[in-house]
């Protein structure tokens, strides 16, 4: 170990008599002289402070930490040699050599964490992003080194310190120029540049490696080329007319870069030409078969033109155009029925003409208020009819009055038709002749109780007659032990019988019981 690199140690005065531990008298019959351990302690002791004083030094002198050796520093020229006395200015003490070692150590750690730093910033290609800063913090480390090596650990320290702010500066940076790479990448994309796209989107995969639009962007940069030339190719086949083709050249550059914009704005816009070409090919025929006089057809036609999905609104208008074309003339049609069944009196027909045109537009007036005159001439028909099938019910005074109303209502319609007039007139007779009486003749055996109902009792007789008004009458005949008889018959309109025979002939046999 050098000399001058150690003070001269001093010896100390030490009086055994004046110390306490060796002049205190014993108690409780202790030997006189000192214990031995205490001596093997002191002992101990007194190596431990050699060890510290000349082994320690040395040690923190040639080695740094963690133990490498430390560059040697040629000694000045004036520097004592071996053996002379060490100027006290060049001996380094123990507590300085400590405070070195510390302070050596702190620079080891910032240098540590600088190193790191690095690191990861050179795995993100920092040189392509940052490259003067970068240098800029490195050229501190470099300072940082040299002043280290002159064993200068607080300057080389601070020098570390700034590099490391340096490198944590650009490390903050990271996000902003991940998202401005992805922009320029995404850039070059849009402007077709395939080697600047590629590179911005290498670099931001550099910075985080798990980035899906950095990844999507890469991927689409390597087919850019080949997507481009298919654009191109596909504009050139839809200038000159060639649409199914250049659809077919989107779709394909669709398929290769499904995220490119061009590539599919072009296959639509493709696809929807070729469509609204195919719809008014169709519209077209729809016309054309309108103007034929084939309006059903038409709208078949204007129907698959809808089906395409495109200009639905102008196909949508065409039908209803069509349908109310059609629906026109349909009405027109059924109205002239209408009228013509009207003048023939047959008011069913009227009615059923009214309904169907009603059917097809409920709210055309003139339908509405047809078939309400329609509905209801059909019933004045309707009770004329039955009226003169059955005059024999004119007997019944509510019946006759019924069918005179029915009778007045008919007359006062203006300009009747021949069919009502002859209705009218064949009920007028039918009216006028129910209300004179006819002579009935009955015949009895004198033994017969009979009664015509709801008219009056004749009793018995033999031959009698009535005058009663034309109708349907029933005479009813009874007779002790005989079964009773019913006689019905009519009166009047060409039915009137020559006699009505009312006599009970069938005896009733009474069996009695035991």
């Amino acid at each position: 170990m050098p000399d001058h690199d150690i003070e001269k140690i001093q010896p100390v005065e030490f009086d055994a008599a004046n110390s306490p531990a060796l002049t205190q008298a014993p108690t409780g019959g202790r030997s006189d002289h000192p214990s031995p351990w205490i001596w093997l302690g002191l002992g101990a002791l007194a190596i431990l402070a050699l060890a510290v004083i000349f082994v320690l030094p040395t040690v923190v002198t040639e080695y740094e930490l963690p133990l490498e050796r430390r560059a040697e520093i040629s000694a000045p020229a004036s520097a004592p040699t071996r053996g002379a006395p060490a100027n006290s200015e060049n001996a380094v003490s123990p507590f300085n050599a400590a405070q070195l070692s510390i302070q050596r150590k702190e620079a080891q750690d910032v240098l540590a964490d600088l190193l790191e730093a690095q690191a990861e910033l050179a795995a993100m290609e920092v040189e392509a992003w940052a490259g003067a800063a970068y240098q800029a913090a490195l050229a501190e480390a470099q300072a940082g080194d040299d002043a280290y090596l002159e064993q200068d650990f607080t300057g080389a320290r601070d020098r570390y310190e700034a590099g490391l702010q340096g490198l944590q500066a650009l490390q903050e940076r990271v996000p902003v120029v991940l998202e401005q790479h992805l922009v320029d990448g995404e850039a070059g994309l849009q402007a077709g540049n395939s080697a600047l796209a590629r590179e911005k989107f290498s670099i931001a995969l550099k910075l985080d490696p798990d980035n899906d639009r950095a990844r999507i962007g890469f991927e689409r940069s390597g087919s850019l080329d080949q997507v481009n030339a298919m654009l191109a190719d596909a504009e050139g086949l839809r200038e000159s007319g060639q649409l199914e083709a250049a659809r077919d050249r989107y779709r394909d550059a669709r398929n290769l870069d499904p995220e490119n914009r061009a590539a599919r704005e072009g296959y639509e816009a493709t696809s929807r030409q070729l469509l609204e070409n195919r719809f008014a090919r169709i519209m077209s025929e729809g016309f054309n078969l309108l103007q034929n006089n084939q309006p059903e057809q038409a709208i078949e036609a204007f129907q698959r033109a809808a089906a395409l999905g495109v200009n639905q609104d102008q196909a949508a208008a065409a039908i209803q155009q069509t349908q109310d074309a059609v629906a026109l003339v349909e009405i027109e049609r059924v109205r002239d029925r209408a009228v013509e069944a009207e003048s023939a009196e047959e008011w069913q027909q009227v009615v059923d003409a009214y309904l169907q045109v009603l059917d097809i537009d409920p709210n055309l007036v003139f339908a509405q208020q047809g078939l309400d005159y329609a509905g209801k001439r059909l019933r004045l028909d309707q009770l004329l009819e039955a009226a003169i099938a059955s005059p024999e019910r004119f007997a019944e005074e509510d019946v006759y009055q019924q069918t005179l109303d029915i009778y007045y209502t008919g007359r006062g319609l203006e300009s009747p038709g021949p069919r009502l007039q002859s209705q009218l007139d064949r009920l007028e007779g039918l009216l006028e002749n129910s209300q004179i009486p006819v002579t009935v003749n009955f015949r009895s055996d004198n033994a017969t109780r009979v009664t015509l109902l709801r008219q009056q009792e004749l009793g018995t007789f033999e031959v009698t007659s009535l005058a009663l008004k034309p109708g349907r009458y029933v005479a009813v005949g009874v007779r002790q032990g005989y079964r009773d008889v019913r006689e019905e018959f009519l009166v009047g309109f060409g039915q009137t019988p020559e006699t009505v025979v009312v006599q009970c002939e069938e005896e009733v046999v009474t069996t009695r019981g035991r």
